[in-house]
């Protein structure tokens, strides 16, 4: 078998020029997205007041397989694009591995994460359609950050509702933002009327992603000339995401290598259905056979304990139905420093390949993942974001198991950013201050009995 170099770096003319549907080779389609007044798929007509008009075409189009990247996009791309396939073979030589472990790095831009590559592809749509502004929420931060950068590159405005914790936790991810022009409040907040209602019926809570999205949704249909972007979930932002796996798959053909086993942490679903796009696209035909695995947080755990469902994308009931795996829009999960993770539900695209048993899913707690994060910061030399090392310690773990079986297996994981603005969560973990929680079935039931009965 060929050796990859220690970073891949593709040229310009091996970019993808097109985002890859993966809808349009699914067997059994997602369920469409439910008008939750009529209980009917929505229309263009019903999704055009919320999101770009060309966004909506690529939301509901599920048999186009290839969007070609717009020329302005693409320009914006070659800035931080292609992003480098790296083999860890520091890591192989600790663990004393026969497996060849791959990463794909989507850390090397100022959002520090993958989330840039849909946020610059919806920036450009709403330009092109002339509006004022864009609304959006964010967990973690580095979706906020990267509509900021995306918004400010196109001369739009951006207000972002971020979850109450990771405001508090991660002031310097909200400067970073506030420093590309965007207007930052604390989710949920008094600014809206969702927001009002969900702090009188949970006094005191952190926020989750659920909350700011109903925040994010309300102030788009209130303000004119804005529109809603999201960063996750959506078949739209897996579309604009696919271009990591394609990356990803042409390098690794480079070398004539075919990934057995391909990872991504998995909160909305955005940057694991990005990574497994083409390696899906394969196995659905027969042309592999490759092992994919979700990793999620035990603290919000959808797909290993929440029900496949229609359920409310948004805690605030305001947004369309998505048939997916969801603990419930009412479920509120733990502070935990997975910020990126903290989301009721699981994208359908994801949600259903995973029901159909061509994806499997995981669920860590959150010590093991810096165990693992601190493990790959010391031998590999960067320093990953908490929702990454969920894929970090699942990839050691596959790993171990080849040293024990003697396989060889080569083994593909997403490391979708930087860890720079998380410090507070290693100075937590490096202090022995941090716990694990995992919630009771009494705890998920109460998410359970809030969903809608149809």
């Amino acid at each position: 078998m060929s050796q990859i170099p220690y970073k891949t770096y593709l040229s310009e003319n091996e970019m993808p020029t097109a985002w890859y549907n993966l809808r349009a080779d699914m067997i059994k389609k997602p369920e469409p997205l439910l008008n939750p007044q009529t209980k009917k798929p929505v229309s263009e007509d019903e999704l055009r007041p919320v999101f770009c008009d060309e966004l909506v075409k690529q939301e509901l189009d599920d048999t186009t397989a290839f969007f070609d990247i717009p020329g302005e996009v693409m320009d914006f791309y070659r800035m931080y694009r292609p992003a480098p396939l790296i083999r860890a073979y520091f890591l192989e030589k600790a663990l004393g591995t026969p497996a060849h472990i791959y990463y794909k790095f989507e850390g090397n831009n100022t959002s520090g994460s993958h989330k840039l590559n849909s946020a610059i592809a919806q920036a450009y749509y709403a330009k092109k359609q002339g509006l004022k502004g864009v609304t959006t929420e964010t967990g973690a931060g580095q979706w906020g950050t990267a509509v900021s950068m995306a918004c400010s590159y196109f001369g739009l405005k951006s207000h972002v509702y971020m979850v109450k914790v990771s405001y508090e936790q991660k002031p310097f991810r909200r400067e970073v933002m506030r420093t590309y022009g965007a207007d930052v409040t604390p989710s949920p907040s008094n600014t809206t009327a969702t927001g009002r209602k969900i702090l009188e019926e949970f006094p005191g809570t952190n926020g989750s992603l659920g909350c700011a999205i109903s925040e994010a949704v309300e102030a788009a249909l209130t303000h004119e000339g804005y529109r809603y972007v999201l960063g996750s979930v959506l078949s739209q932002v897996v579309l604009h995401q696919s271009i990591i796996g394609l990356e990803s798959q042409i390098a690794l053909d480079k070398y004539g290598i075919t990934p057995d086993i391909v990872i991504g942490c998995a909160g909305g679903g955005s940057n694991l259905g990005g990574l497994i796009a083409p390696f899906m696209r394969d196995k659905i035909q027969g042309k592999s056979n490759p092992q994919i695995i979700a990793v999620e947080p035990a603290s919000c755990p959808s797909l290993t304990r929440g029900k496949f469902a229609y359920d409310f994308c948004d805690t605030g009931r305001i947004c369309p139905l998505a048939k997916m795996y969801t603990l419930g829009s009412g479920f509120i999960p733990s502070a935990s420093h997975a910020g990126g993770l903290r989301y009721h539900g699981m994208s359908a695209i994801l949600s259903q390949l995973y029901d159909d048993h061509l994806m499997e899913a995981r669920s860590v707690t959150q010590t093991e993942v810096f165990d693992a994060a601190v493990q790959f910061a010391r031998i590999e030399g960067t320093l990953p974001a908490p929702e990454s090392s969920h894929a970090i310690r699942v990839a050691i773990d596959e790993a171990l198991k080849c040293k024990e079986t003697g396989e060889a297996k080569n083994i593909l994981f997403g490391l979708t950013g930087t860890g720079y603005f998380d410090l507070y969560a290693y100075q937590k973990y490096n202090d022995g201050l941090m716990s694990d929680y995992i919630p009771t079935d009494a705890d998920l039931e109460k998410g359970f009995a809030g969903m809608p009965k149809f």
